[in-house]
């Protein structure tokens, strides 16, 4: 019989010791929370070729990967989001967890820039012609369309992004709205745009590790 191994002393098992470990969070991370897209955020949607959709069913957590040309995702409107399903392996891991579980979350990249988009909500797949038309590629029709509603979005700062040195030397897209502009429209204003932006590059450096 194998050995069991060593309890782990330090063992993180309650939200008491996990908070006495970090600091609390500032009052601007909590607040640039939104409860739907605004043009800000659409913006950066419309920029992003590239998602990661997770889900979670009686199989387990899935995490799968979605990409094509710059705004595949269609903001539908300021709650609603819309994913084209494109040929796959057939799994269908994440619809099959939408089925039983509507929950999702989606993270949005666009390579050059730091920040990430994230985005939770409640998921439906529908065979709709009129909106599977309207993903058309090369003639051909995704098989269904995810429709998200949105309940949370708000912006994850660079600071992965750049220990990974995911994009190298790659260029932000001009079309893609600044940090300093996404937090200001997503908190109300509780940031000057330039001055979060022009600031925002040392205090990054200070505080990545």
């Amino acid at each position: 019989m194998d050995a069991m191994p060593p309890a782990d002393l330090f063992a993180v098992t309650t939200l008491e010791e996990l908070a006495r470990h970090y600091d609390p969070p500032r009052e601007l991370v909590l607040k640039k929370v939104i409860p739907r897209l605004e043009a800000k955020a659409m913006a950066f949607i419309a920029a992003s070729p590239f998602a990661v959709l997770a889900t979670v069913g009686p199989e387990g957590v899935h995490a799968t990967p979605r990409g094509d040309a710059p705004g595949f995702i269609h903001s539908l409107d300021d709650r609603t989001l819309a994913l084209p399903d494109r040929r796959g392996n057939n799994r269908l891991d994440a619809l099959r967890d939408i089925i039983a579980n509507p929950a999702v979350a989606l993270l949005f990249l666009v390579p050059g820039a730091g920040e990430a988009l994230r985005v939770n909500g409640m998921a439906r797949i529908t065979a709709d012609p009129a909106l599977r038309a309207r993903f058309a590629e090369r003639e051909k029709l995704p098989a269904t369309v995810v429709l998200v509603e949105v309940r949370e979005a708000y912006m994850q700062c660079a600071k992965a992004v750049m220990r990974a040195r995911l994009w190298g030397e790659r260029a932000r897209p001009e079309a893609v709205p600044s940090m300093g502009e996404l937090i200001a429209a997503h908190t109300g204003g509780m940031v000057e745009p330039a001055a979060y932006d022009r600031e925002a590059p040392q205090r990054l450096i200070d505080t990545m590790y």
